[in-house]
C-alpha cells in the first residue's frame, strides 16, 4: 500500500496541473499554435565553429518553445519546425561560442550554420543563482557549471567526487560510492548544510536528511550540466541552503534523443554501465529511460592511530582505542567492580581495551559496493511552451557512510515520483521520496556485540567477561613470577587476547550474521527507517515593465511522514510521525544603464512545525563594464539557515549503553559525566544534594542554525581568452548543532539522587529506568567566524587547450573562541588545483592535479589531522564518428599518492578503467 500513496497523490494533482495550464495558456501572450507540424516540415542541417569543425551536443531550439534537438557526433540535427504562423527563429547554442538566431521562412534541409567563439569567453546560462535564466557572467553570487562534455570527462568513480576539481569546493569520500560536498567550510561526511537537487527534485533520503552521495541519484548519461551556488542560499530555497546548493539538470528527452549507452571495467573488479534511451513519439510527446548498474570492491578504512577519547596511546600494553577498530571495549579495574578471584589492587584505576575488530574483519566478503538506478519519465507538450512531465525513479545501492559511527548501507535506496507543469514564466511541481535501509548496519554496533555475546553456546560468560578475567589472572601471575609491572601488563594483554573471538572461527561467521539481521537496538546492529517527503512548489515570473523590471514569486509545502518501528525515531506506537515546513519567497530585479546595473532583492520566509519562522534576505548587484560587458563585479549579503535533521529532532535510539535522544521538547537538565568518577559523592548526595551542583548540565531544546555571508567579486575576461572568477567571502555563524553525553532522564527533566544512584549499580544500562546515559543535541551559544578566497583562471588558448588552475583559502577566525572550543570547521586553509583540457579532432583529453593541505577534522566519528593530500585524475576519449562510438579510459588517483579524506575513512587509491560510449541519434 506505501508504494502507492506517491502515485495516488500524483493522480490528485493532475486535475489541478490542467486547471493551471488552463490559466498559463490564457495568460501567456505567444500567439504559437499546438498545431502538429506536416510530417515533411523537418529543418536539418549542420552546426560546426568558424574554423570547419563540427560542434556534436549542440542545441537547436525554436525561440520562445520548449521545441528543439541537439547534434550527434557529426554536429548534424533534424527538427520538426510548424511554419503554418510565417517564420521561425531558430537559436543555436554551444557552450563557449556565441548563439546564432536564424531566421526561416520555409523548410531548409541543408542549413548549415558556424559558430565563432564568444568574445567574453562564455555565453553560458544557469537557473540556479536566481531561479531564473541569466548569463553566468552575470549572476550575482559565486555559481560553478559543469556542461555535458566536462562531466563526460571526469574521471572519478562517483561524479560528485570530480567537483574538488572546481575552486572552493570540499569533496569528502568516506567509501568509493559515497561522497559529500561543501562550500566555504564546515565540511562533514554526510552534506547536510548544501542542497542537492534533480531537476528541483531533492535527493535527501528523508529520513535523515542527507544526501548520499550520487549513490542514488542519477547516470552521468543523462547530466545536462550541474550547477554549484557557494555559500548561503536560502533566500530561495529554503531550509539547509546554509552552505550552498548543487543543481543537476537532466537532458530533454524532446532535445536529446536517441539511445546512449556507456560500458566500463578497470580496476578493483570495476564493472560500469549505463543506458539512455530518449524517443519522441509524436510532436508533442516524448519518453525518456534511464538504467544504470556499478559494481566494484570498496575501499576499506584502516587507521589504527589512537582514538582522542582512548585513555592509552597507541602501543599501550594496556591496549588501546583504534580510530578503525571496533568493538574495542574498554575496562576500568575498579574495587567496587571485583574479578572472578578478586581483582589485583595494583590494576586499580588502570583501563585495559579488549582488542577489537577491523573494518575488514566486520565487512567480511561483503566488501562490494555498488549502485542500481532505474528512471522513467513521459512528457507532453500542451503547447510549444508549456511541458507535462511524469517521472518514476528507483535507485538503492551499498557503500559506507560516516557519522556518529561507520555504517555498512546495504541496499539503502529511495523510490521517487515527480508530475511537474512548467513554462517558460513559472511552474507547479510535485514530488514523493520513500528512502528504505535494506540490510545496512553498524559497525561499532556490530563489534561491541560480538564482543559481549556468550563465549560458549548456551553459556552466560561473555567474551569480554572472559577476557578480563583472564587479563587479572595472566597480570598476577606474572607478578608473582616476578615480572616487572610493565611486562606482566603485556603478559596480560597476550593472554586474554588469546581466548577472544578468531575470525576464522564458524562461531564468529554465524554470531555476526546473527547480530548483522536483527534490528532490535542494543541486540542487532541493522539499521531500519522508511520515511517518506513530499513536496509541492509553484513559481510564476513576471516582467513588470519595458524598464528592466521583473519579479519573480514562488511557494513551497513540505511534509515528512517519518517511521522506524520505533527502531530509529520516537514513534513506538507504530504512527508515522508527521513534521512539515512550509515558506513563501519573492525576487525583485532591476536592470539600469542598458543592463549594465543589475540590481536584486530577494526574501523568503520559512514556517516550521516546532520552530519559531524565518526570515531569509539576500541583496545583490552587479555591474558590467566593458565593451562586451566583459568585467563583472558582484556583491551580495545574505542570510541562511538550516533546519535541524529529522534524527536531530525525533531521534530515539536505545542501544542499551545509552539513547540517542531528539531535542524537540523542553529541553533536557542532568548531569556532566565527570560526577560518576566518585562513587563516595553519589552516595553523599543522598543526605545532601546540593554536593551534585557543581555537576548539573543544561541544554535548551533546539532551534535553527544560522550564517549571515557578506561576498564581493569578479567574474569576467581579464584579457583576451583569459577569464578570471574570483570572491572575497566574511561569514558569521550562530547557533550551530552539536551533541554532547551526560546523564539525565529520557523525558527531560534532572534526575533525582535516588535515581542516579539506582542507575550508577546497572551503569545506566537498565532499559526499564528513565535515568540514562544520553547523547542529545545542542546549539552552540558562541558565533563562529570566518572569510575566505577563492580565485580561477582558465586560459582558453584554442579548443585543442584550455589551461586551468584555482586556488582556495579558508580561514577560521579563532580571536573570540574559547581554548578547546570544537567548531567542526574541518577544511583545509589552502588548496589547489591545475589542469588542462581539450579536443583535437576526435580526441578529447583532461587533466588535473589536486592539492589539499592537511587539518584537523572534528567529526562525531572520530577526531583527528588529515595530512596533505593530493591526486591526479585523467580522461582520455577518441571518437569513432562513423561508428558513433567514443573509446574512453581513465584514471584517478594516478600515482595512488595519500588521499585520505575524511579522519576515519579509507584510502582513496588508483582506479583505472578502460570503456566505451555509443551514441544512435
Amino acid at each position: 500500500m506505501k508504494n502507492l500513496y506517491p502515485p495516488m497523490l500524483a493522480a490528485l494533482l493532475l486535475p489541478q496541473l490542467s486547471a493551471s495550464a488552463a490559466h498559463l495558456r490564457n495568460a501567456h501572450s505567444s500567439t504559437a499554435t499546438t498545431r502538429t507540424p506536416d510530417p515533411t516540415e523537418f529543418v536539418s542541417g549542420v552546426i560546426k565553429t568558424s574554423t570547419g569543425e563540427a560542434l556534436p551536443g549542440a542545441t537547436v531550439f525554436i525561440k520562445g518553445s520548449f521545441i528543439g534537438t541537439s547534434t550527434n557526433h557529426l554536429g548534424q540535427f533534424r527538427l520538426g519546425v510548424p511554419f503554418e504562423n510565417g517564420p521561425v527563429t531558430l537559436v543555436v547554442s554551444y557552450v563557449g561560442y556565441d548563439s546564432q538566431e536564424v531566421e526561416l521562412k520555409t523548410v531548409d534541409n541543408a542549413l548549415s550554420v558556424a559558430l565563432a567563439p564568444s568574445a567574453t569567453l562564455l555565453n553560458e546560462t544557469v537557473v540556479s543563482a536566481s531561479r531564473i535564466e541569466e548569463n553566468i557572467l552575470r549572476a550575482p553570487v559565486t555559481i560553478d557549471k559543469l556542461s555535458t562534455q566536462q562531466i563526460e570527462k571526469i574521471s572519478n568513480p562517483e561524479i560528485l567526487g570530480g567537483l574538488g576539481q572546481l575552486k572552493g569546493i570540499d569533496v569528502s569520500s568516506a567509501s568509493m560510492l559515497f561522497t559529500s560536498v561543501s562550500t566555504r567550510g564546515f565540511n562533514t561526511a554526510k552534506s547536510e548544510r548544501v542542497v542537492q537537487l534533480v531537476d528541483y527534485m531533492d535527493t535527501q533520503l528523508p529520513s535523515l536528511n542527507l544526501s548520499p552521495g550520487n549513490l542514488v541519484g542519477i547516470p552521468e548519461l543523462d547530466m545536462e550540466s550541474i550547477e554549484i551556488i557557494h555559500g548561503p542560499a536560502s533566500a530561495l530555497y529554503g531550509s539547509n541552503a546554509l552552505s550552498g546548493v548543487i543543481l543537476f539538470n537532466t537532458k530533454d528527452p524532446f532535445v536529446y534523443e536517441g539511445l546512449s549507452v556507456r560500458l566500463r571495467g578497470g580496476q578493483r573488479n570495476l564493472l560500469d554501465g549505463q543506458l539512455r534511451y530518449a524517443k519522441k513519439l509524436t510532436d508533442k510527446l516524448a519518453i525518456k529511460i534511464n538504467a544504470s548498474s556499478f559494481r566494484a570492491n570498496d575501499w576499506i578504512a584502516n587507521n589504527f592511530e589512537a582514538t582522542q577519547s582512548s585513555v592509552n596511546p597507541a602501543g599501550s600494553p594496556l591496549g588501546y582505542n583504534a580510530v578503525n577498530r571496533y568493538g574495542e571495549y574498554g575496562y576500568t579495574f575498579m574495587p567496587s567492580q571485583q574479578l572472578p578471584g578478586g581483582t589485583n589492587a595494583e590494576l586499580y584505576g588502570k583501563t585495559a581495551y579488549m582488542p577489537g575488530f577491523t573494518e575488514q574483519d566486520l565487512v567480511a566478503n561483503d566488501n562490494k559496493t555498488s549502485s542500481y538506478r532505474l528512471q522513467g519519465a513521459v512528457s507532453y507538450l500542451l503547447r510549444e511552451d508549456l511541458k507535462l512531465t511524469v517521472e518514476a525513479k528507483y535507485a538503492e545501492g551499498t557503500a559506507t557512510y560516516q557519522n556518529i559511527s561507520r555504517f555498512r548501507v546495504k541496499g539503502l535506496g529511495t523510490t521517487q515520483y515527480r508530475a511537474e507543469l512548467k513554462s517558460s514564466k513559472g511552474f507547479l511541481r510535485l514530488y514523493s521520496t520513500e528512502d528504505f535501509t535494506g540490510k545496512s548496519y553498524e559497525l561499532n554496533q556490530l563489534g561491541t556485540l560480538l564482543q559481549e555475546s556468550p563465549a560458549a553456546e548456551g553459556g552466560t560468560v561473555s567474551y569480554a567477561q572472559q577476557f578480563y578475567a583472564t587479563y587479572n589472572a595472566a597480570y598476577s601471575q606474572a607478578r608473582r613470577a616476578g615480572a616487572p609491572v610493565e611486562a606482566a601488563l603485556a603478559a596480560a594483554q597476550q593472554a586474554a587476547a588469546a581466548t577472544q573471538l578468531n575470525t576464522g572461527n564458524p562461531r564468529f561467521t554465524a554470531l555476526r550474521e546473527q547480530i548483522i539481521g536483527n534490528k532490535t537496538p542494543g541486540v542487532g546492529a541493522q539499521q531500519y527507517f522508511n520515511s517518506f517527503l513530499n513536496d509541492i512548489s509553484g513559481q510564476r515570473n513576471f516582467q513588470l515593465n519595458n524598464a528592466g523590471t521583473s519579479l519573480v514569486v514562488g511557494a513551497a509545502y513540505r511534509e515528512y511522514r517519518l517511521g522506524s518501528n520505533g527502531l530509529l525515531f520516537n514513534d513506538k506506537d507504530n504512527k508515522r510521525i508527521r513534521n512539515y515546513e512550509y515558506g513563501a519567497y519573492g525576487q525583485l530585479t532591476q536592470s539600469l544603464l542598458e543592463e549594465r546595473l543589475k540590481l536584486a532583492f530577494a526574501g523568503r520566509v520559512d514556517d516550521f512545525k516546532n520552530f519559531k519562522p524565518a526570515f531569509s534576505p539576500r541583496a545583490s548587484v552587479v555591474l558590467s563594464l566593458g565593451e562586451n560587458k566583459q568585467h563583472n563585479i558582484r556583491a551580495s549579503y545574505g542570510r541562511a539557515f538550516r533546519s535541524p535533521s529529522q534524527t536531530e529532532q525525533y531521534f530515539y535510539n536505545d542501544i542499551r549503553t545509552g539513547v540517542l535522544i531528539g531535542n524537540i521538547g523542553m529541553g533536557f537538565q542532568g548531569y556532566n559525566l565527570a560526577l560518576f568518577n566518585s562513587p563516595q559523592l553519589l552516595a553523599a548526595a543522598q543526605n545532601n544534594p546540593s554536593v551534585l551542583q557543581p555537576y548539573e548540565y543544561n541544554i535548551k531544546p533546539l532551534t535553527l542554525e544560522r550564517v549571515g555571508t557578506v561576498e564581493i567579486g569578479y567574474k569576467g575576461a581579464i584579457l583576451p581568452k583569459v577569464y578570471l572568477d574570483a570572491s572575497y567571502f566574511r561569514s558569521r555563524y550562530n547557533d550551530f548543532i552539536g551533541a554532547r553525553t551526560f546523564v539525565g532522564n529520557t523525558d527531560g527533566s534532572r534526575p533525582t539522587p535516588q535515581q542516579l544512584a539506582a542507575g550508577y549499580s546497572t551503569a545506566y544500562t537498565n532499559q526499564n529506568q528513565p535515568t540514562r546515559v544520553l547523547y542529545a543535541y545542542y546549539n552552540n551559544d558562541q558565533e563562529v567566524r570566518t572569510q575566505g578566497v577563492t580565485a580561477g583562471l582558465t586560459y582558453y588558448f584554442k579548443r585543442a587547450l584550455n589551461i586551468t588552475g584555482n586556488y582556495s583559502l579558508n580561514v577560521l577566525d579563532k580571536s573570540n573562541l574559547p581554548e578547546g572550543f570544537q567548531t567542526f570547521y574541518n577544511t583545509p586553509k589552502h588548496k589547489y588545483n591545475v589542469g588542462a583540457t581539450g579536443t583535437i579532432g576526435n580526441l578529447s583529453y583532461n587533466v588535473n592535479y589536486r592539492w589539499v593541505q592537511g587539518h584537523v577534522q572534528e567529526m562525531p566519528f572520530a577526531t583527528g589531522s588529515i595530512k596533505d593530500y593530493s591526486t591526479t585524475d585523467a580522461y582520455l576519449g577518441y571518437t569513432l564518428p562513423k561508428l558513433n562510438t567514443t573509446l574512453q579510459t581513465g584514471i584517478s588517483n594516478a600515482f595512488n599518492t595519500n588521499n585520505v579524506q575524511v579522519f576515519g575513512g579509507p584510502q582513496i587509491g588508483r582506479l583505472a578503467y578502460l570503456g566505451l560510449r555509443v551514441d544512435l541519434k
